[in-house]
């Protein structure tokens, strides 16, 4: 049963946690709670039971993802875990964000980047990412997942070439598949991919056929709304210590590709 030790650690982190960028003015530190419910997926009603100690019972998977959108060390997570009545997974993965990677994001204005746990939820992105690929701050609950929403999403207006999303989705299951096996008491992780299993038949035949192995980055042809059709390189870069990789997207410089992924850019930072 949740206590006040749980709603205490809960509001404690949330006031504490690096908020998302907004026009609203903030009066309290950290995480709106609009924010946090968005991140983890749980509804803005359910955080305030659980703020105020009037939840009981979170589920594990509840907690994971509190953790994950709170980005709390392994260490703050098994508190977390604890102060629910709950065991922390042995094999738990951990989604906390580096700080070097939390540098190399701020620095990174010209390239998208984004930094993503290991098993594909978005953890931060830069704006450049936000211009390129739409504000992550609009997508809720599991279409944070990477793998949720490439498998749940219609995604061909964005693909120039089916071939290469066919590839992509492979990549994705495969390296998804990599990941359950090492960490298999992952509350989380679990749930995302029963879920997945349950929503997507494509997901599950891709499962039972695809070779467990890291995802190593892809070149991709992707057609923006307003820039038009751009080949990009999509690099993974792994943090060092850490399950975090970043994902950086570039173009030949001097190449048509280059100028439009800058057009891009420079338009949404003079928004």
């Amino acid at each position: 049963m949740t206590d006040h030790g749980f709603a205490s650690l809960l509001r404690g982190w949330r006031d504490r946690s690096t908020p998302v960028p907004s026009v609203k003015p903030r009066r309290s530190p950290g995480l709106r709670r609009e924010d946090l419910a968005t991140l983890a997926g749980i509804s803005v009603d359910y955080l305030v039971q659980l703020e105020q100690g009037r939840a009981t019972n979170p589920s594990p998977a509840v907690v994971a993802a509190l953790t994950r959108a709170l980005r709390l060390t392994a260490a703050d997570a098994a508190a977390l875990y604890q102060s629910a009545g709950l065991a922390a997974p042995s094999s738990a993965i951990d989604r906390s964000l580096p700080d070097s990677v939390e540098r190399l994001l701020a620095r990174t204005t010209d390239r998208p980047a984004a930094a993503y746990s290991a098993d594909w939820w978005l953890l931060r992105w830069n704006p450049a990412w936000a211009a390129l690929m739409g504000d992550p701050m609009a997508l809720a609950g599991r279409a944070r997942n990477q793998v949720w929403y490439e498998m749940t999403t219609d995604t061909k207006a964005i693909w120039v070439d089916p071939a290469e999303r066919e590839r992509y989705r492979d990549a994705l299951v495969g390296d998804l598949r990599a990941v359950r096996a090492t960490h298999p008491g992952d509350a989380e992780l679990g749930e995302l991919v029963e879920a997945l299993h349950a929503e997507c038949p494509d997901f599950t035949a891709r499962w039972d056929t695809a070779r467990p192995a890291g995802y190593r980055g892809a070149r991709k042809r992707i057609s923006h709304p307003v820039a038009g059709l751009m080949r990009l390189d999509g690099d993974v870069f792994q943090a060092t210590g850490s399950g975090v990789r970043v994902i950086v997207y570039s173009a030949a410089p001097g190449s048509p590709d280059a100028a439009r992924l800058a057009s891009v850019v420079e338009s949404f930072s003079a928004l």
